[in-house]
């Protein structure tokens, strides 16, 4: 390791690896080099060891893998706000999916998304996995603004957002996959259709097929409320689990969003199916969709990250917010205190959203070889002193705007709260335009 070269030594902070071994340096280091990490130890050996072109001091700041955001529909910014305090139903009908057809364009994705990646990079999200329309215009955005994410074409059979004729959404969602899967190693392609409710069994397989073919992700809400289990019911005479089971689709490579309304054989199935499971505690209370019974899948071994879903049913995608919400929810839900601990859910939104997204080999931790998408939160603060546990600290105390540095993919896209590469004040301008349209024909 002497005479080794870095790019970019981290130095001088409480580091968490949440490596298989959960390693707490207390005064730790991280090297990178290129887009990857290439030692984490103890700062003084490390500096000692590796010579770096650039030293970014960590001292009075903890250190960890940045956030992976399981769930969003990133351009539903422009959205945040437009329509709250509503059943689910009410919401997406009367409200949002209109809201899609009549002001959505693959400009208005890019610039909307932009916003989101700004608030993500800002809170401490370095990976997120997005589904929706025009999402050529994510695309873009994630390519321009260094962000990682997994990004989804949805898929809905009636008339949808630039897919007027869903004769051809899974024409569609292919030709996305093709567009974009090879433009950066940052961003993985994938398919959303929408729920069990909104595609037929010939969609679902449709897509799935699609997906198997160029191996990438399969996504869909499921279970998310008790309308959604008693319309699947009554259409195919199974609930929203069984009937993805029965469709062949429930695998390694399929991401469920909420799973509210699963029970413990259901739970079981998708631990033994090995699917991913995105929780989104904030998002099902503000919809009153209910309370995913978390604790139970965790401990069936579902492999489950957390997500904010959009800002249409969230309101705003700060991970540390959702993180403090799914630790206190399933507490007093079940009237145990000692359920959802901290470091189970500070695992959830690091490590579990890799698992859930199977790619635990480049994100997740912060360990040699994998990718540089590292995070550094000031601790120097009020609200979080003293310190005792770093865990506790994460998911009950710190908020956001605490992050102080994020690099991703070996770059610092942002330093002492200031982003880099994209401009922040354009992106809000640009924004409001798209919002002050909307709200003229509300």
């Amino acid at each position: 390791m002497t005479g080794t070269r870095a790019d970019l030594l981290i130095s001088g902070g409480l580091v968490l690896t949440f490596g298989g071994d959960k390693e707490i340096l207390e005064n730790g280091a991280v090297a990178v080099a290129d887009d990857r990490i290439i030692a984490v130890g103890e700062a003084s050996g490390l500096g000692r060891q590796i010579g770096a072109n650039e030293v970014l001091n960590a001292s009075g700041c903890l250190v960890m893998p940045g956030l992976i955001n399981l769930h969003t529909h990133a351009a539903m910014t422009c959205f945040r706000g437009l329509a709250d305090d509503l059943p689910l139903q009410e919401w997406l009908h009367e409200h949002i999916f209109p809201a899609e057809t009549l002001y959505l364009c693959e400009e208005t994705v890019y610039w909307a998304t932009l916003l989101a990646v700004a608030e993500m990079i800002k809170s401490g999200t370095t990976t997120f996995c997005d589904g929706y329309f025009y999402e050529d215009g994510a695309a873009r955005a994630v390519i321009d603004s260094g962000i990682r994410a997994v990004l989804a074409q949805g898929v809905i059979d009636f008339p949808a957002p630039g897919i007027p004729d869903p004769g051809i959404n899974l024409k569609a969602a292919e030709a996305f996959i093709l567009r974009w899967r090879d433009k950066s190693s940052r961003l993985d392609t994938s398919i959303f259709c929408h729920s069990p409710y909104t595609c037929s069994p010939e969609t679902l397989i449709g897509a799935k097929e699609i997906c198997r073919e160029h191996r990438v992700l399969f996504q869909t809400h499921l279970a998310e409320t008790q309308a959604e289990l008693d319309e699947t019911q009554k259409r195919y005479g199974r609930r929203p689990v069984a009937h993805l089971e029965a469709l062949g689709l429930l695998d390694a490579k399929t991401l469920c969003h909420h799973a509210v309304r699963v029970n413990e054989g259901e739970i079981e199935l998708l631990a033994h199916s090995s699917v991913g499971v995105s929780h989104n505690p904030e998002s099902n209370m503000k919809l009153a969709s209910g309370v995913a019974p978390l604790p139970r899948m965790l401990a069936e071994g579902v492999n489950v990250g957390l997500g904010t879903d959009g800002c249409a049913s969230n309101n705003n995608l700060d991970m540390f917010q959702e993180m403090d919400t799914a630790a206190k929810l399933h507490k007093v839900h079940q009237g145990d205190p000692a359920l959802s601990s901290a470091l189970e859910i500070a695992a959830m939104a690091t490590y579990g959203g890799a698992a859930a997204l199977g790619m635990t080999a480049i994100v997740g931790s912060l360990e040699p070889g994998k990718k540089a998408d590292i995070i550094i939160i000031d601790l120097n603060q009020p609200h979080l002193t003293p310190l005792y546990e770093p865990c506790s600290h994460l998911v009950y105390a710190t908020r956001g705007a605490d992050v102080r540095d994020v690099v991703i993919d070996g770059r610092v896209l942002m330093r002492q709260r200031q982003l880099r590469g994209i401009d922040e004040k354009q992106i809000m301008a640009k924004v409001r335009e798209i919002a002050a349209g909307i709200g003229r024909k509300q």
